[in-house]
């Protein structure tokens, strides 16, 4: 979100999170993590981010698709997203393509019928990086920012009744176009009284929290690689 949500590693290329961005190198085999600030891992390394956890993961599982490219950066909604992706100028197509977006067009009041035309128009762009096959697209579901710290005193059950209303469009809208959905909003919400899930912002996810999202994302990512 705008007010926190939104070494770089050699061979990891990382858009976001306040960090100086490097033009992405085209790839034809490999990893693409779309998202905001929860996938570029803001307030953790950047080696502690889901997506590089997640790349080490499978790699010690014997599927190598290198260092992950991420497209992400903190406060993005969709729409900012879709226009970083532009800026990008993406080419080549990858093994796997992951998409977590939508905290930030909660956060600023947008509409979820808004979120639904651009999240649509986001994962059929993550659809063709994936060579048109939905099977090779893993959605994650938005987090519950209102029980951290930061969102205490913000009405912390109508945010996460918003949050759900939000992940109701994008589990639908992922299943319509046929792509993978890895739940981690249950997962988020133990923050609520387990602190060491937290990072030091009192916002943003610590990473150990982003190692449970791989718990639950890994097989998932694996069966989608295996698939091709």
């Amino acid at each position: 979100m705008a007010v926190g949500v939104g070494m770089i590693l050699a061979a990891a290329i990382v858009i976001g999170c306040h960090r100086a961005p490097t033009p992405p190198q085209p790839r034809a085999h490999g990893f693409l993590a779309l998202g905001d600030s929860y996938t570029c891992g803001e307030s953790v390394e950047p080696s502690q981010s889901w997506p590089i956890q997640l790349a080490q993961r499978m790699r010690g599982d014997g599927v190598d698709l290198g260092q992950p490219t991420i497209i992400a950066k903190t406060g993005w909604t969709t729409d900012e997203l879709s226009a970083g992706m532009d800026r990008a100028n993406l080419k080549g197509t990858y093994q796997l393509v992951t998409l977590l977006i939508g905290v930030n067009n909660q956060f600023r009041g947008r509409s979820i019928e808004q979120y639904r035309k651009e999240f649509i128009s986001l994962l059929k762009r993550a659809i063709a990086l994936a060579g048109g096959k939905p099977s090779l697209v893993v959605v994650l579901s938005i987090p519950d920012w209102g029980v951290m710290p930061f969102g205490k005193d913000k009405n912390p059950s109508a945010i996460a009744k918003s949050i759900d209303d939000f992940n109701a469009v994008n589990r639908q809208e992922t299943a319509a176009l046929g792509a993978r959905y890895v739940d981690v909003t249950a997962e988020s919400r133990s923050a609520a009284t387990q602190p060491s899930l937290i990072a030091g912002d009192g916002l943003h996810p610590s990473a150990r929290m982003y190692s449970q999202w791989v718990e639950l994302a890994t097989r998932i990512a694996e069966a989608a690689v295996k698939s091709q």
